[in-house]
C-alpha cells in the first residue's frame, strides 16, 4: 500500500527545543492526525486525480443533509475538516486508509498551508510595506497613499491597485520548512520555524519530496 505524506493538524504555537549542539531552535507545534482517506478522485471522472481526507470528530447532526450522506454513503464517522490533496496515481489508495504522523520523519522537507491571522482593514502603508510620504514637519500628508491614477484619461483607479483594505485572513503557504521531531505517541509534529496563522488554526502539512542537506 501507498502512503500519502499529506497530513491535517492543528496549530498548537510555538516553542524552542535544543539541537545536539545545545543550539536553541524555534519550532511550530502542529497536532497532526489521525487523519483518514474519505474519498478518492479520479481523472476520468472528477477531471483531476486527487485524494479527500478528513480530521476531527464532529457530531453528525451538526453537518448538513450532503455532507453527512457523504460520510454515510462511504460507512465512514463523520469529521470537521475536509480537504484534498493532489496526487499523480490513485490506484494504491482506498477509502478508510488511516494516516498517522509516522509518514513523516525528522529531516523531511515540508509545505505547511493554512489560512493566515487576520489584521482587519488597514492602510496602504501596514499592507504592502509602503514607504508613504515625507516625514518632515512641512509636509501635509504623511501616512497617506499618495496619487492612485491619471485624471482625465482613463478616469478611474485600475483594477488591483494596491490601497487600503482587508490584511491578512488569507490561504498562504509556508514552503521548505523542516521536521525536527515526529512525537507518534501524541500526534505532534515540531516543524522548524514559523506557519501561517493563528493558535488553533487548521493547516494541511505537505512533503515537498525533499530532506534537509540532499
Amino acid at each position: 500500500m501507498n502512503v500519502i505524506k499529506a497530513i491535517i493538524g492543528k496549530k498548537l504555537g510555538m516553542t524552542s527545543i535544543y539541537d545536539e549542539n545545545g543550539k536553541a531552535i524555534a519550532v511550530t507545534a502542529i497536532e497532526a492526525g489521525p487523519c483518514i482517506i474519505t474519498q478518492i478522485k479520479i481523472d476520468r471522472i472528477d477531471g483531476y486525480n486527487a485524494i479527500q481526507i478528513g480530521f476531527g470528530d464532529v457530531k453528525a447532526k451538526k453537518l448538513n443533509k450532503p455532507i453527512k450522506q457523504h460520510f454515510k454513503n462511504k460507512g465512514i464517522k463523520p469529521k470537521k475538516v475536509l480537504m484534498e490533496v493532489r496526487v499523480n496515481n490513485t490506484k494504491d489508495f482506498k477509502v478508510g486508509d488511516i494516516i498517522k504522523t509516522s509518514v513523516f520523519e525528522k529531516g523531511d522537507v515540508v509545505k505547511v498551508t493554512a489560512i493566515s491571522k487576520g489584521k482587519g482593514f488597514t492602510g496602504a502603508m501596514k499592507r504592502y510595506g509602503f514607504s508613504g510620504q515625507p516625514a518632515s514637519h512641512g509636509a501635509q500628508y504623511h501616512r497617506a497613499l499618495g496619487s492612485t491614477g491619471a485624471s482625465s484619461y482613463p478616469s478611474r483607479v485600475f483594477k488591483g491597485k494596491k490601497m487600503a483594505g482587508r490584511h491578512g485572513y488569507k490561504k498562504v503557504s509556508a514552503l521548505g520548512l523542516e521536521v525536527v521531531e515526529v512525537n507518534e505517541e501524541s500526534n505532534v509534529i515540531l516543524v522548524k520555524g514559523s506557519v501561517p496563522g493563528t493558535k488553533g488554526r487548521i493547516v494541511l502539512i505537505q512533503d515537498m519530496g525533499k530532506r534537509r542537506g540532499k
